[in-house]
């Protein structure tokens, strides 16, 4: 059976994590980009020597990982400094995600990379790609329950991702969660299995 490459994409709040949950319960293999990342900032992590000597000491926190929150405003404000951060996290991920890969047997590869549709590059190493949609005051709503984040914060992350249009655009495959509950969803997601090989 042929190794399906998977890229599987949404905007925050989508609920792109559930879906990556759900294909991973029916035997795909789980690439999680974002966490590989969070690890890499993690105390000890592999970032974290490079993150101390290009944005100096007071961006590490107390146990010696990333200072999350100092980062986030900083590169907020300063879009250059985001940039610097990816040119430190993205080379590390992309050695990661291509050792998992390797190590991976499964008929089915999930990569899940929230900013798939942003790194033009990503295209060409996925057979499809699989979009997780839903309206922008969906969105909202629910990273403001699930991070207790203010709108106006959420509405900021969401200006620095790419737009719903572009995201359709760029799939393969798009699963509509939006006024659906988890039972539909898995529905939704069981319909698309054969498509990838599970």
């Amino acid at each position: 059976m042929a190794h399906l490459r998977l890229g599987l994409t949404g905007g925050i709040g989508s609920g792109k994590s559930t879906v990556a949950r759900l294909l991973a319960e029916h035997g795909a293999h789980l690439i999680d980009a974002d966490d590989i990342a969070r690890r890499c900032t993690l105390p000890g992590g592999d970032a974290i020597a490079s993150i101390a000597r290009h944005f100096g000491e007071a961006f590490i926190d107390a146990d010696g990982g990333m200072n999350r929150t100092r980062m986030r405003e900083h590169v907020f404000a300063r879009p250059e400094a985001k940039r610097e951060l990816e040119a430190i996290i993205h080379p590390l991920v992309q050695q990661e995600i291509t050792r998992q890969y390797r190590e991976s047997d499964a008929a089915c590869t999930v990569f899940d990379i929230p900013l798939l549709v942003e790194s033009p590059r990503w295209r060409e190493q996925l057979d499809r790609v699989l979009v997780v949609d839903c309206t922008n005051e969906t969105q909202i709503q629910r990273v403001m329950a699930r991070n207790g984040w203010p709108g106006e914060q959420v509405q900021a992350v969401m200006r620095q991702q790419c737009s719903r249009e572009q995201r359709r655009a760029a799939a393969d495959i798009v699963l509509y969660n939006d006024g659906i509950d988890l039972t539909e969803l898995r529905m939704m997601v069981r319909q698309v299995l054969p498509r990838l090989g599970l």
